[in-house]
C-alpha cells in the first residue's frame, strides 16, 4: 500500500491538472464542431460511470492480455539480449536476422497466428508477446553492449567467469534497459492489441470500441471505451516509470 501511495503522490497534482485541461479542451472542441461523432465530455462522463461494470469487464480482458504478454516477452527477451551481448559471435550471427525482422509491423502476422493457434486467447497474447519481445531484446542487447571493456576486463582480472559477469555486470545493467523498453513499448502494445481485438472476439476494448460501439453508431460509448484504453496506457506507463526512477535512485545511491 505504501508503494501505491507514493505512486499516487508522484502522479499527483500536475497530471490531474493535465487531465482536467484535456477534458476542458474536449468539451470546447465538441461544442464548436457540434457533430454526433464528437460528443461532449459532459455527456460521455456520466455514461462512463453508468457503463462501468461492462467497461471494467472489457478492460480486464485487455489488461490481462497485455500483462501476460509482458511477462512472456520479458522472460524470453532479457536472457537472449544478454546472451547476444555476452557472446559476440552469436550476436554477429543473429544480427542480420534481427535487423530483417525487427522493422516488420508484427500485426501482419495476426492471420498466421490465427491459422496456427486458432481463434483463441493465446493467438492474441503470443502476437503481442512477439511485438514486445523484439523491442525488449534489442534494447537490452544494445544496453549490455555499451558496457565498457575496461570494466569487463577489470572484473575478469579478479577471476570472474561468465556467470559472475552475468550476475554482477550484465544483469544489473539490463534491468534499467528492460524498464525503459517496457515503458516505451506500452503504446505499441496497446495499439497492436486494440487492432487484434477488433475481430473474432467479443471481449476486450478493441471489440467494445469498434464492433460494439462504432459500428452501431454508439459514439458516446465509443469514447467511454477510448477513455478506458487511455487509462490502461496511463497506469502502466506511470507504474513502470515509478519503478524505473526508484531503481535509478537506488543505483545512484550505491555508487555515491
Amino acid at each position: 500500500m505504501k508503494v501505491f501511495r507514493k505512486l499516487a503522490s508522484q502522479v499527483g497534482f500536475q497530471r490531474l491538472l493535465a487531465f482536467l485541461g484535456l477534458l476542458v479542451l474536449w468539451q470546447i472542441g465538441a461544442m464548436v464542431f457540434a457533430i454526433p461523432i464528437f460528443p461532449q465530455a459532459l455527456d460521455v462522463l456520466p455514461l462512463f460511470v453508468q457503463k462501468a461494470p461492462v467497461l471494467l469487464e472489457h478492460t480486464a480482458f485487455t489488461l490481462g492480455r497485455i500483462l501476460i504478454a509482458l511477462l512472456i516477452s520479458a522472460f524470453l527477451a532479457v536472457p537472449l539480449g544478454i546472451s547476444l551481448a555476452l557472446f559476440k559471435s552469436l550476436n554477429r550471427f543473429f544480427d542480420p536476422l534481427i535487423s530483417l525482422i525487427y522493422p516488420i509491423p508484427k500485426i501482419v502476422f495476426l492471420p498466421i497466428f490465427y491459422m496456427l493457434l486458432g481463434i483463441t486467447e493465446w493467438s492474441k497474447i503470443l502476437l503481442l508477446s512477439l511485438v514486445l519481445f523484439f523491442q525488449i531484446m534489442v534494447v537490452v542487447r544494445d544496453s549490455a553492449l555499451t558496457i565498457s571493456e575496461e570494466l569487463i576486463l577489470s572484473v575478469r582480472s579478479l577471476g570472474a567467469g561468465r556467470l559472475a559477469l552475468l550476475r554482477f555486470i550484465y544483469l544489473p545493467a539490463s534491468v534499467p534497459a528492460l524498464l525503459t523498453s517496457l515503458r516505451v513499448s506500452i503504446g505499441t502494445a496497446v495499439a497492436v492489441l486494440f487492432i487484434a481485438e477488433q475481430s473474432l472476439t467479443q471481449k476486450g476494448l478493441g471489440y467494445y470500441i469498434v464492433v460494439y460501439s462504432y459500428q452501431s453508431l454508439n459514439y458516446k460509448e465509443m469514447y467511454a471505451g477510448i477513455m478506458c484504453v487511455s487509462l490502461i496506457g496511463f497506469v502502466l506507463y506511470s507504474v513502470i516509470s515509478y519503478f524505473e526512477k526508484k531503481l535509478l535512485s537506488y543505483q545512484s545511491t550505491r555508487t555515491s
